[in-house]
């Protein structure tokens, strides 16, 4: 196989279209499992940790998956490790819409290495092809993730409901829920066929744990680490619970799922503001308060004032993508090159999604053990007032150092 350095980009219209397919399948097979939770959970008769482990596999994946996924690309290109990708979420959806909980748990693993290669493999791509227009095109890359993410939380019930109503025997209602979100990777692969003839290498600064030990041992990348790990931690634990809660709370299983997309759709829309305030705002501790306050508003409104639930989750979504944004910005700020920041890219990725991997196990044991929701809130709340004191380390602009 020759390996080329230059892809080629005629059509780029075409390329950019394909990115923002893939990008779109980037959370929507994780989050539209939420809604239809409790459906799960009592036809397999499962735990509320056991029913959180749906949520938690895919990010052991992303943990484990993501710092090796750039090898993968240099070895076999760019391209065709995007489809195997979208392979991986497509056989992964068709698995787990089996029925079974064997079928069901390593169908989620399946999506967790898709999208984890997905998740390292694309922003390099989107970087190397069009420099010039980074900022725009990752605003509407992220936007695309949130759309995709609202459009999978906020079919899966009426999904659930085409079941019901047209009698559906072969396999439960919530598996053929599932099995509807096979669509979009499906027309994503056939529209990425025509880049299979590139094998180009990802660019250099995609990340990558490498000897740069030194990272592992300095105060700075943990508070870097530590921010994005927060953030994650927070934002899984609502995606995997919310709908859960709010149904707890007397909103209807459709209201709560469509709720659930506007936590997604939330998370989304900081990439259209952050990413041009973020040029003109010295110090970002200021944008990285304001995000963590807004956690700990959404979710202290939630708990207290959950009739007006809408507005609390929209800031949280908001607060979430917010966040994330800030915190991969602060890898940038706070390394001296790119391979320095591919290093800390790497080593945050993987704390911050083992990190994230136990929220839903821990607010489904809190449920278990009190048979309510307002025990896991109130952690979320005191986990938020640590990521606000992690916002004033984490964005200082000085340099890590070896």
């Amino acid at each position: 196989m020759t390996q080329n350095n230059k892809p080629n980009i005629a059509h780029p219209i075409l390329l950019i279209i394909s990115i923002l397919l893939i990008a779109s399948n980037l959370r929507g097979p994780i989050t539209g499992i939420g809604p239809i939770l409790d459906f799960i959970s009592n036809n397999l008769n499962l735990s509320a940790t056991q029913a959180g482990m749906l949520t938690t596999l895919p990010l052991l994946a992303f943990a484990i998956f993501s710092p090796i996924s750039s090898a993968l690309a240099r070895r076999i290109g760019l391209e065709p490790s995007l489809m195997i990708a979208l392979i991986a979420i497509t056989s992964g959806i068709l698995l787990r819409s089996t029925g079974s909980s064997l079928t069901l748990y390593l169908g989620t693993c399946v999506i967790g290495i898709g999208i984890a290669i997905g998740n390292v493999l694309l922003p390099s791509l989107l970087k190397r092809d069009f420099p010039n227009q980074g900022p725009t095109l990752t605003a509407i890359y992220v936007l695309t993730m949130g759309v995709g993410a609202t459009l999978s939380a906020s079919t899966t019930i009426p999904m659930l409901n085409v079941a019901n109503n047209l009698n559906v025997t072969f396999i439960p209602n919530w598996a053929f829920a599932l099995a509807g979100t096979i669509i979009l990777p499906i027309i994503t692969m056939l529209i990425w066929l025509p880049q299979l003839s590139n094998h180009t290498k990802p660019a250099v600064d995609t990340p990558n744990i490498d000897s740069h030990s030194y990272m592992w041992r300095n105060k700075a990348a943990w508070q870097v680490s530590g921010f994005l790990a927060f953030n994650s931690f927070i934002m899984y634990a609502f995606i995997a619970w919310l709908p859960s809660i709010l149904v707890s709370y007397g909103y209807s299983e459709h209201d709560a799922g469509y709720i659930h997309g506007v936590l997604q759709l939330a998370s989304a829309a900081p990439a259209v503001i952050l990413i041009p305030l973020m040029a003109k705002v010295k110090d970002k501790r200021t944008l990285g308060l304001a995000m963590t306050i807004l956690a700990f508003i959404g979710i202290t409104g939630l708990l207290m004032l959950h009739q007006y639930a809408v507005i609390w989750v929209t800031l949280l979504g908001f607060s979430c993508g917010g966040g994330f944004i800030l915190g991969l910005s602060f890898v940038g700020l706070r390394t001296h090159n790119a391979h320095q920041a591919a290093s800390l890219s790497g080593m945050a990725q993987c704390i911050g999604y083992l990190f994230a991997a136990t929220s839903p196990i821990i607010f489904g044991s809190l449920h278990e053990a009190t048979n309510s929701w307002d025990m896991a809130l109130i952690l979320a709340a005191a986990t938020s007032l640590i990521w606000v004191s992690l916002a004033m380390f984490a964005g200082k602009s000085e340099l890590i150092n070896k």
